[in-house]
């Protein structure tokens, strides 16, 4: 290792290479260089107030204005960093810095859609995300779950039963809305129509879909079945409740927790299936074999829990928590 740096994970994670601060993910940077921002999911996103320099992907930088907030003026390259595709959402990257140290940020392997495998390499110092990091969440092959809906929405359909596919409107909707286009009529919230214009503005071909008002306005609802994507809601809030009342709707959520038996029930969906913008854990140890690091540092979700399995496959791992105060207290 070149350089020996220096990591706190006090305010999104904060990396000392050489000279220089680098804030990961910040949510209120202060007296850093630079600050990473990975995707454009709301828990990563803060207005810049400062002249710090912000990497990211022109994606990000786009769709975090088009959700109200100003990053400044971005770079997506910069001698010494390397930014690299982490198949989470559109535009979202990992950070390689000085060659060295790896930062996964938000992390997927499966090519789903339009996006593409999230990209390992090799590197001394691996800081990934844990989300899944128990060994129960495992994922079935994306083709299994895409033929086990298309089933279900065929029978419902059949019976005349309008179908409600939930996923986060950046992100899990917009690969919902091309994995699902064949159907039709096919409608969406406003908030997935916003962020589905957004992606068709960078070039992602994505059906125009009537919004979920339009098609309340002039009646569309009442020629049933059909398809609405949706934000996930639980069961129980009224928006939901009144698309079940009034038109017998069937709620179908995509997360990775459904790998949870209780999560359906606990968030009053009918269906849930284990569909995931991250990594399940086997695809997570994979990506640090990978990556063959000599120091893995595990953060968010089961950290403990991935970094406790590292070690027993042989590797030097360690959970990066909130009050750790840095990297070296670990080593």
């Amino acid at each position: 290792m070149g350089m020996k740096p220096s990591i706190t994970n006090m305010n999104g994670i904060l990396v000392k290479y050489g000279n220089i601060k680098i804030a990961l993910d910040p949510h209120n940077p202060q007296g850093v260089d630079v600050v990473f921002v990975s995707h454009a999911h709301l828990d990563h996103m803060y207005n810049v107030k400062s002249e710090v320099k912000v990497l990211t992907s022109a994606e990000t930088a786009f769709l975090a204005r088009e959700r109200g907030y100003d990053l400044g003026e971005t770079m997506d390259e910069s001698s010494g960093f390397q930014l690299m595709d982490s198949g989470h959402i559109l535009g979202s990257c990992g950070l390689l810095i000085g060659g060295e140290v790896f930062y996964t940020g938000d992390l997927a392997l499966r090519p789903r859609a339009f996006l593409k495998r999230g990209k390992s390499v090799k590197c001394d110092v691996l800081i990934i995300e844990s989300t899944y990091g128990m060994d129960h969440f495992l994922f079935p092959p994306l083709e299994k779950v895409l033929d086990e809906v298309n089933r279900l929405i065929s029978d419902l359909f059949s019976r005349g039963i309008p179908v409600v596919l939930m996923g986060y409107p950046l992100g899990k909707a917009q690969v919902l809305s091309y994995l699902f286009s064949s159907w039709e009529p096919v409608y969406v919230h406003e908030s997935v129509q916003r962020m589905n214009e957004a992606h068709a503005k960078m070039g992602i071909g994505l059906n125009n879909f009537v919004s979920y008002q339009e098609a309340k306005e002039k009646g569309l609802l009442m020629r049933k079945p059909w398809i609405l994507i949706s934000p996930v809601w639980s069961g129980r809030t009224n928006f939901i409740k009144g698309l079940k009342d009034r038109y017998n709707a069937v709620t179908v959520a995509f997360s990775g927790w459904s790998v949870e038996p209780s999560y359906k029930y606990a968030m009053g969906f009918d269906h849930a299936f284990p569909m995931s913008d991250h990594c399940d854990f086997d695809e997570l140890v994979r990506f640090v074999k990978e990556c063959n690091p000599k120091k893995v540092y595990t953060v968010h979700g089961f950290s403990s829990e991935l970094a406790s399995r590292l070690k027993k496959l042989g590797y030097d791992a360690s959970p990066l928590l909130g009050s750790q105060r840095s990297l070296d207290e670990s080593l």
